[in-house]
């Protein structure tokens, strides 16, 4: 879960609509990572030449969503819950996992990239790519409203 932020309190609320909105998709299962705040030192970018200077930085790492994806894409290709896979990532970590689901358990897996550049390291290895294309998101977004077990709640502005 993610925490607020001095520049973003609303972080966390936004993030608990965007979970009970997935909530409401019947065959949508969330299964969260973590994530690490820590202050680090970290290098200025300066021009050449220039001496080296450093500063105090919050790093916030995400922890664990690559691990349960990918423990996920192999149970669920292990246990036939699937013949083919869609991987919305870009991350080439996820690479050991496609290969055991395509070679060993002989099911397809494609991905979904949400970035403007795929992987080369996953490409050779998946049965297609497909971009995630600006006005095809915007089609797939939630509506305004939405209704579940607790009542209406909406989208929050800036979505």
């Amino acid at each position: 879960m993610v925490s607020a932020r001095p520049n973003d309190t609303d972080k966390p609320i936004r993030q608990q609509l965007y979970l009970r909105a997935l909530k409401t998709l019947p065959k949508v299962s969330i299964h969260l990572g973590h994530f690490l705040t820590h202050e680090v030192m970290m290098p200025l970018a300066l021009p050449p030449g220039q001496p080296q200077k450093y500063v105090r930085v919050i790093k916030t790492e995400e922890k664990g969503s690559d691990v349960n994806l990918a423990t996920h894409l192999i149970h669920d290709a292990h246990t036939g819950k699937f013949d083919a896979a869609v991987v919305v990532s870009n991350d080439s970590d996820l690479l050991g996992p496609i290969k055991i689901v395509r070679q060993e358990l002989k099911k397809k897996v494609g991905v979904l990239n949400p970035q403007m550049h795929p992987s080369r390291a996953i490409l050779p290895h998946i049965d297609f790519m497909k971009q995630i294309r600006a006005g095809v998101l915007k089609l797939a977004q939630f509506p305004p409203s939405l209704s579940d077990a607790h009542g209406t709640f909406k989208k929050p502005i800036g979505w």
